[in-house]
């Protein structure tokens, strides 16, 4: 028991509770005492000690449920970066990629979570080619993080004149940002480069190299922050960013294990794997791991619509149901 007390008292959340507790023990101990010295206050103490006893009962729980609740967070974190990249299909790829940014936005704004730009590309026509997004909100990893993966759409293009259906991808990921993180970056293991943010955002942006790029060069992996005003905060954005998605290449690494196990699980979470399709001639929304469509796909792309969506997927576990119809290919 003194071993979970003294996790207890590093917590901070739990530090105050924990302090108390170990005076409660001290209380009864000098009762214990006092009560072995003079006999006649044996009943007196014995009512006391049953008091203190039930003060600490109670303690143990509070502290209990408020470290179970600090778990829960740092496997479904409240904050995550969301990545959106344009695939296969040029420009249009572009276009429904800033579909999806805009359908994640007015998702957020739904659920009163905060969306955010980190950094962004676009094509020449304007579409997105890249994006970084932070959202923050309450159970935001939890709800969101089956969204990664590729996302198709099947439609005519605007730019297309004979009318012909396009395909085009984009793929999504999710990075949850935890407080606590696994990976320890070495500053030798990194190359920092600095530059002008570009686009709008005041003199500041545009003059001074406020923008961050962090290359790892063990892995190769590149992260960019150029929404923050200040270098500091940008590197400290990307760094949290980098360190995400360290932790996800080592799961996947660990998880290749266990790749017989995989096939029963949701999938790979990798962005190579098909997820969704988004058909506008049939207005429909195919989820192909839990193999069920929705309707109405321009109240979907919308944002408003998808809120079924990823509540049927996250209800599911990402798995298909026992009455589930089958998704197109």
């Amino acid at each position: 028991m003194n071993e979970q007390i003294e996790e207890f008292r590093k917590n901070r959340k739990t530090a105050y509770l924990a302090e108390e507790y170990l005076r409660l023990e001290n209380e009864e101990d000098s009762i214990r005492k006092m009560a072995e010295k003079d006999p006649s206050l044996i009943s007196l103490a014995d009512e006391e000690i049953k008091n203190i006893g039930s003060q600490k009962t109670g303690l143990l729980a509070q502290m209990k449920t408020i470290a179970a609740t600090g778990e829960d967070e740092e496997k479904y974190p409240n904050e995550v970066v969301m990545e959106i990249r344009a695939g296969v299909g040029g420009e249009e790829a572009a276009i429904f990629a800033e579909d999806l940014a805009k359908m994640y936005k007015r998702f957020s704004d739904l659920k009163g979570w905060s969306f955010s730009l980190v950094a962004e590309s676009r094509s020449a026509l304007g579409g997105l080619k890249e994006g970084s997004f932070e959202i923050r909100g309450r159970d935001a990893y939890r709800e969101l993080r089956f969204e990664t993966g590729v996302h198709r759409v099947q439609r005519v293009p605007e730019t297309e004149k004979s009318g012909r259906v396009h395909t085009s991808t984009a793929s999504v990921a999710i990075l949850p940002i935890r407080k606590k993180s696994k990976i320890e970056i070495k500053p030798a293991d990194l190359e920092i480069e600095f530059s002008r943010s570009g686009g709008a955002g005041g003199q500041n942006v545009n003059k001074v190299e406020t923008a961050v790029r962090l290359i790892h060069k063990p892995t190769g992996i590149d992260v960019r922050s150029t929404a923050e005003r200040s270098q500091l905060k940008n590197k400290e954005r990307a760094l949290s960013i980098l360190q995400s998605k360290l932790e996800i290449l080592a799961e996947e690494e660990a998880a290749k294990k266990f790749a017989g196990e995989r096939k029963e699980q949701i999938g790979t979470a990798d962005r190579s794997e098909k997820i969704r399709t988004y058909n506008v001639l049939q207005d429909r929304v195919t989820d192909h791991r839990v193999k069920h469509s929705w309707y109405n796909i321009e109240n979907i792309l919308a944002g408003d619509g998808l809120v079924p969506v990823v509540e049927y997927v996250v209800k599911a576990d990402g798995k298909p149901q026992a009455d589930a119809e089958e998704g197109e290919d």
